[in-house]
């Protein structure tokens, strides 16, 4: 119980380590901090253990639970997720901030990805009165995508709606050494975009080319392309003999507070406003 109580305290340190650092204020630690929870067509999962529920219709549990802004995935290779209206309408009833990412893969017209994500985007925007100012724009990008793709991508969206997108990256082998080896233009263009780095467990990554990166700030070091990262996904699922499991960084909680399954869980290097801040430059107006 001694050495558990002392890892707690350490992970508590430095989470609001790295939180403090170049955010200008918000501490944050498993119980505490910004949290943003990001959503596709595979939630909700299955229930885990007694408590409080959502559904695409109703995410009130999340708000309850602490979630400041809700992210669902708008697309994937060129197939529209069918969840994502009904998530972001609940979460903008809800009084949360809403924001979208699109799934890129490699191996499909990137222009055509782009497009359909901003097409999206604009019948999203006028599917409803919104309470929201602004509808946050996010690129995730497969393993695969070389950094031409990324800012293909990227510029589409910008010349269509004036805004730099969200970068969400996996942590990968094969995206940390290409991103780290590419040209400073390429790497300049992707800095103008925040980093939304996935990152759950201190000991992961570890490859021939890389040390387990073990902290957020320590995988965004291996990429070699942002000072900093904005969102850490701390939490996601796992899924054992087809059944879903949390997957957290070690410190955090297995579920967001009394929640009965498990959720993908961020946690934003700031405080609100900072938050609110940020999806004012990379969001595209509702209202």
């Amino acid at each position: 119980m001694f050495r558990t109580l002392i890892h707690s305290g350490i992970v508590l340190m430095l989470i609001s380590a790295l939180t403090h650092c170049g955010a200008g204020g918000g501490s944050a630690g498993p119980s505490r901090g910004i949290q943003v929870v990001n959503v596709s067509a595979y939630d909700p999962k299955e229930k885990q253990r007694q408590g409080r529920s959502y559904s695409p219709g109703d995410v009130s549990a999340l708000r309850a639970n602490g979630a400041a802004g809700l992210i669902a995935r708008c697309g994937k290779g060129g197939v529209l997720d069918e969840k994502c209206s009904p998530f972001l309408s609940s979460a903008d009833r809800s009084g949360m901030l809403v924001g979208v990412y699109y799934r890129t893969i490699h191996t499909v017209d990137t222009t055509a990805q782009a497009d359909q994500f901003v097409n999206r985007v604009a019948s999203i925007r006028n599917g409803r009165a919104w309470s929201s100012d602004k509808l946050l724009l996010c690129a995730d990008f497969d393993t695969d995508s070389s950094p031409a793709q990324m800012v293909r991508f990227l510029d589409r969206v910008k010349q269509r709606t004036g805004v730099n997108c969200m970068v969400y990256l996996e942590n990968s082998e094969k995206l940390r050494t290409t991103l780290s080896q590419t040209d400073e233009t390429t790497k300049q263009r992707l800095r103008s975009c925040p980093y939304w780095v996935a990152l759950y467990s201190h000991d992961s990554g570890a490859c021939k080319s890389f040390p387990a990166p073990g902290t957020p700030t320590g995988l965004t070091r291996q990429y070699d392309v942002w000072n900093n990262w904005s969102l850490w996904q701390y939490g996601g699922v796992a899924w054992e003999n087809g059944r879903s499991a949390p997957k957290v960084y070690r410190g955090f909680s297995s579920y967001l507070g009394d929640l009965d399954r498990p959720v993908e869980r961020n946690l934003f290097r700031g405080d609100f406003e900072q938050l609110k801040a940020l999806w004012d430059r990379h969001g595209v107006p509702l209202r």
